[in-house]
Parts: structure tokens; C-alpha cells; sequence
């Protein structure tokens, strides 16, 4: 095989699979098991505590464009190494933080660290490394990423039982240096092979005016799709017994979840390879859509309520796929890193405000309304899926 155009072989695919589930578990899921610890322990409020959360939200947005380009540039292996070094940097600083500003200085170095270890640089890594031929890579990349909460949240209550919340983000410090070998081993090359004429719905254009209404509504979806997940991922629990369903049943009716984007992955990676990106994510904004109606009769049928979070899990995990396949067939592959980390920052910065939102929304005009601010963030993402398979329609050959 030719060095200038490398494969994505399935040792990559496994390496950063794993190192997905890692990176995932040890960061952006880490405030769900120590924030009410560390709360605790400093006397902080929650506010101040889940705030840094929310900080480093607002900086994977902000450093996305520079992160993205220098995977095009640098290459997955060089970025993605500095990410797990940044991520044992940034649990240890927690672990060690008195202050306040360390606390936030912390959060702010996680911030870089998830921006160049998550699914997005790994999707800029495998579209540098397969160009048009990473969809499949990309896909099964994310089925044990999908896994991360329901591994590490058990792992980290393990860690903080055991030496309490600062030893255990030392642990996840170390952890984080684990993935340094499996970033490093990520292909240094870059695909340079032609694009087969008929996997290209919509011409990928090197004009800016031709590329303008796709790429705005790729980034509308995926902000639509980023702030939904964020105030999910806060208040889903809350709102069901908010509906009516009992605490304890919330709990695991929400775990359904999990269950729902893992099992969502894993038939389109089995099953899926037919389908189109473009009619993949418009199957999928249908589901998410339909969920949150279902929502509504949660409080009187629990049987509801569960087609409300596994469905819920399904769009969003089949969504999480075509975030990274879309562009694929959008754009071109050979500047993917730069041109999504620039339509990527509204998402991240929507998601750092939606925890927030919805909270205000439901404590001014109760659940309900929360849902109907779902509903109106899903059907955002419906529209834009479907103008997206009207502007492939019309860039046909």
C-alpha cells in the first residue's frame, strides 16, 4: 500500500475507539461524578462548581478553528498526543486546585485538552488519514465512545470511595497519560486519492459561495443538536419526575438513554452502509423529533417516558455519527480539521449556555415548557436536515 495514501486500518479504529471511551469518561463526564464531591468539600455553590464545566464548554468553541487546522496541518497523532497530555494536566490541576482560580484554570486547560482528544478531532484525524472513505472508521469509532458515563461514572465513585475525590482525578491524570500511546500510533499520513464519482451527492467546491448553504445548515444542525444534548444531559432526570414519573424509576428510565445511542451505532455500523449520511441524519432528526412529543405523556404512561430516552439515545447517537460523515460528503475532505472546527464553535458555545437556559426556561413556566423548547431545537434540526437533502438534490449531476 502506498505511503501517500494510507488505510485506516482497524488497529486505528480500535485505538481510538478506546481512546474515545477514555477520554470521553475522564473528562466531559467528570463534573457528573465529583461536581456535588467537590462542592461539598470546598463549600463552594453548585453554580461556581458546574461552572467550570461550562467554562470549558465556552473554550473548546473558542479554540476549535485553531484545533482543527492544526490536524490538517499537524496531524491526529501530534494533536491528539498534546490532547491526553492536556487532559492529565487539567484532572490534576482540579485535583490540586484550593482557589477558585485554579479550579477555573484548570477547567479552561481541559477545555483545549477535550477540543483536541474528543469525537471531533478524532473525526478530523480519520478524514485526513481515509478522506471519503472514513465514514465507516468514523462510525465505529463512536460505539465505545457511547459507553464513556456508563464506565467511568461507577469507575470515579469507585476512585472517590477509595481516596476520596483528589486522589481519584490523580487517577484520571494517570489514565489520561495511558492514552498517550494510542494517539501517537494514529497514521501520520494523509489520503490522497480520488473521491468515487458516485459516493458525492453534493460536489465538494473550493468556492466559498457554492459551499455557504450547506456548511450553514451542517452548523445549525449540530448547534441545535449540541444544546439539546447539553441541557439533556443536566435535566433529563429532572424533568421526568418533573412529568410525573417517581425518582427512583427516573433514574433508570434515563439511563435508557445509553442504551438507546449504543445500540442506535451499532446497527449502523452492522446494517448501515447503504444508507447515505444525508438520509441518515434526516431519519435521525425525524426520531429525535418524534421523541420529545412522546415526552409529553411521560407522567401517565411509563412505557412513554422510556420511548422518550431510548429514542431520545438513538437520534442523538445516529446524530453523533453523521456530525462526522456529513462533511465527507459536503465539503473537502483534504481541509475537513479546519473548515467543521470553524462551524463547530456556535455548537460549543450553545452548549455551554443550554444547562443554564433550560433551567431558567423550567423554573419560569414549569416542565413542560422544557420540553417544548426540545421540541423547538429538535425541529431545528429536522429543517436543517432537510434542507440539506434539497441543496443535494439540486447539486446533483
Amino acid at each position: 500500500m502506498s505511503a501517500a495514501r494510507p488505510a485506516v486500518g482497524r488497529r486505528t479504529v480500535v485505538y481510538l475507539g478506546i481512546s474515545q471511551l477514555v477520554c470521553w469518561g475522564i473528562t466531559y463526564y467528570l463534573i457528573g461524578v465529583f461536581g456535588e464531591l467537590i462542592a461539598a468539600d470546598l463549600g463552594w455553590s453548585r453554580t461556581l462548581v458546574y461552572g467550570g464545566f461550562s467554562i470549558a464548554l465556552l473554550v473548546m468553541g473558542i479554540a476549535s478553528p485553531l484545533i482543527g487546522r492544526l490536524i490538517d496541518r499537524l496531524g491526529g497523532a501530534r494533536v491528539m498526543s498534546l490532547g491526553s497530555v492536556l487532559c492529565a494536566l487539567g484532572t490534576a490541576g482540579l485535583a490540586l486546585a484550593h482557589s477558585v482560580e485554579a479550579y477555573y484554570g484548570a477547567w479552561i486547560c481541559l477545555g483545549i485538552a477535550m477540543r483536541a482528544t474528543l469525537y471531533d478531532a478524532a473525526f478530523a484525524a480519520l478524514a485526513r488519514i481515509g478522506g471519503p472513505e472514513a465514514g465507516r472508521p468514523i462510525a465505529q469509532v463512536t460505539l465505545l465512545g457511547g459507553l464513556a458515563s456508563t464506565c467511568f461514572w461507577p469507575i470515579g465513585h469507585l476512585l472517590a470511595d477509595a481516596f476520596g475525590w483528589r486522589g481519584a482525578l490523580v487517577a484520571y491524570a494517570l489514565i489520561a497519560l495511558a492514552t498517550l500511546p494510542l494517539h501517537l500510533a494514529i497514521p501520520k499520513g494523509r489520503y490522497d486519492g480520488a473521491r468515487p464519482a458516485s459516493s458525492q451527492p453534493v460536489q465538494p467546491t473550493a468556492r466559498r459561495r457554492e459551499r455557504v448553504v450547506p456548511a450553514l445548515l451542517y452548523a445549525i444542525i449540530i448547534a441545535a443538536t449540541n444544546a439539546l444534548n447539553s441541557g439533556m444531559s443536566a435535566h433529563m432526570i429532572g424533568m421526568l419526575t418533573g412529568l410525573g414519573v417517581a425518582a427512583s424509576a427516573a433514574v433508570w428510565i434515563a439511563s435508557l438513554r445509553g442504551i438507546g445511542q449504543s445500540l442506535a451505532r451499532l446497527a449502523q455500523v452492522l446494517f448501515g452502509a447503504r444508507l447515505h449520511p444525508l438520509d441518515l441524519n434526516l431519519a435521525a432528526t425525524l426520531v429525535l423529533t418524534g421523541c420529545f412529543v412522546a415526552g409529553f405523556a411521560s407522567g401517565w404512561f411509563l412505557a412513554a417516558a422510556a420511548a422518550f430516552a431510548f429514542f431520545y439515545g438513538a437520534g442523538n447517537g445516529i446524530l453523533t455519527i453523521t456530525r462526522g460523515t456529513l462533511p465527507l460528503v459536503l465539503f473537502d475532505h483534504r481541509t475537513y480539521g479546519a473548515f467543521v472546527g470553524r462551524l463547530l464553535v456556535p455548537s460549543f458555545l450553545l452548549s455551554a449556555i443550554a444547562p443554564f437556559a433550560y433551567a431558567a426556561v423550567i423554573e419560569a413556566f414549569g416542565v413542560s415548557a422544557g420540553l417544548w423548547l426540545s421540541i423547538a431545537l429538535a425541529a431545528t434540526t429536522l429543517a436543517g436536515a432537510v434542507g440539506l437533502k434539497l441543496v443535494a438534490r439540486q447539486g446533483s449531476p
